[in-house]
């Protein structure tokens, strides 16, 4: 049996290379590789995909969406999102909408292709940091004074990110970012990064 793998993927050198290395195993048949997700869409029926591989950060509709209608149309479509963003909120955000798996661009090609086989096999593969990521989720406080959103940035924060930083990765503004961090300063009733960090710590808020 042939496997049918559609990729989605804005980076013309990473969809050639992915429709290369899949193209080399015999029981894998990649049927098209897109650039966005409105295009995949409109086909995605037509192409009828065992796997789709899926990055998130795709112009107009964003991989998370895109997995939401392509889970829609197609239900038993398992669906692996591979992307930079390692941030608990887009990693929820895409098991949510029906991701199967999440894994890293920098993971090697071998994890790709076990990836593969792992979803054939009805697992959800996913990278050691995402894995972590999913069960530290489970060992937070649930009495949380902080926001979803807030609770994210506190994270990112604690990873040595700048507001820059977050911001892109969250497609807020920079501005948006420090609001939400004053917020954070007044709800844990402390006056700096470090006290903010130290007290989300002690009270497994992050």
């Amino acid at each position: 049996m042939k496997y049918r793998i559609v990729i989605i993927e804005d980076n013309q050198q990473i969809r050639e290379a992915f429709t290369v290395l899949l193209n080399l195993r015999t029981d894998f048949e990649v049927v098209q590789a897109y650039d966005n997700c409105e295009n995949a869409i409109k086909n995605i029926v037509q192409d009828a995909p065992h796997i789709v591989l899926m990055d998130v950060d795709l112009p107009n509709m964003n991989g998370i969406d895109g997995t939401k209608i392509i889970k829609k149309l197609l239900p038993l479509t398992n669906i692996i999102i591979i992307t930079v963003f390692e941030n608990s909120k887009t990693v929820f955000d895409a098991l949510c909408a029906g991701a199967t798996g999440y894994l890293t661009k920098n993971s090697d090609k071998d994890r790709l292709i076990d990836a593969i086989d792992e979803v054939i096999r009805g697992g959800s593969p996913m990278s050691s940091k995402i894995a972590r990521l999913v069960v530290q989720s489970f060992q937070k406080n649930t009495n949380s004074p902080l926001t979803i959103r807030e609770t994210e940035i506190l994270s990112q924060i604690s990873e040595g990110k700048s507001y820059t930083t977050i911001a892109d990765s969250l497609f807020i503004s920079k501005e948006t970012v420090k609001h939400h961090f004053k917020n954070i300063y007044i709800k844990l009733q402390v006056h700096n990064k470090a006290d903010a960090i130290k007290k989300a710590n002690q009270d497994r808020l992050i």
